[in-house]
């Protein structure tokens, strides 16, 4: 019934994913966390982390994650295998007519009205790891203001810092912020 329950899950996330990236990050909290209650948002938050440090697409990270925490290895086959299909077969099709005609007013109007809607699907994910990670909580009230992890917010700043002042190397800033992570809130 699990092996079921990831397939369809993970079929939804990679038919209804648009955008890539940060885009999908929606769609799969609200199968993981929402819906299914597989995760706490604490614990997708962090598969997300992980989702970005190992090579490959955060959707089929998250997807092996979550299948392999519910069902072991063939858990995450499935979980994975239900993420990848509906995506590489679309990316074929919407491939093979987009090529076709893509000079068509029609198609042009449809992928520009696209653009918007991700970068709003990107923001909200954006918006909802940094509440969680500041705040401790997924919306932001005044009220949580007195929930500061100062902590958190002083290395946010920092390596926000470091990355727009001198462009440093995003793998460098997350090597550094895990290893002050460790000494910041494991020691002290």
């Amino acid at each position: 019934m699990i092996y079921l329950k990831l397939l369809w899950s993970f079929l939804q996330v990679g038919l209804f994913s648009f955008g890539g990236g940060y885009g999908i990050l929606p769609v799969i909290q609200q199968q993981v966390v929402t819906q299914n209650h597989w995760l706490t948002l604490k614990e997708f938050t962090d598969v997300v982390t992980i989702s970005q440090m190992t090579p490959g697409p955060i959707a089929l990270n998250a997807s092996t994650f979550v299948g392999m925490k519910m069902a072991g290895i063939m858990g995450a086959v499935v979980a994975t295998f239900g993420c990848a299909f509906p995506t590489a077969v679309l990316a074929l099709i919407v491939g093979h007519y987009y090529y076709k005609y893509r000079d068509m007013t029609l198609v042009k109007g449809i992928f520009e009205g696209l653009r918007p809607a991700i970068v709003s699907l990107i923001a909200s994910a954006g918006m909802s790891i940094l509440f969680l990670s500041l705040f401790n909580v997924q919306v932001f009230t005044m009220s949580v203001l007195s929930n500061i992890d100062w902590k958190a917010v002083v290395m946010f700043i920092i390596s926000l810092f470091i990355l727009r002042k001198w462009k440093a190397n995003p793998i460098y800033i997350m090597i550094g912020s895990g290893a002050v992570g460790a000494v910041v809130y494991l020691l002290m």
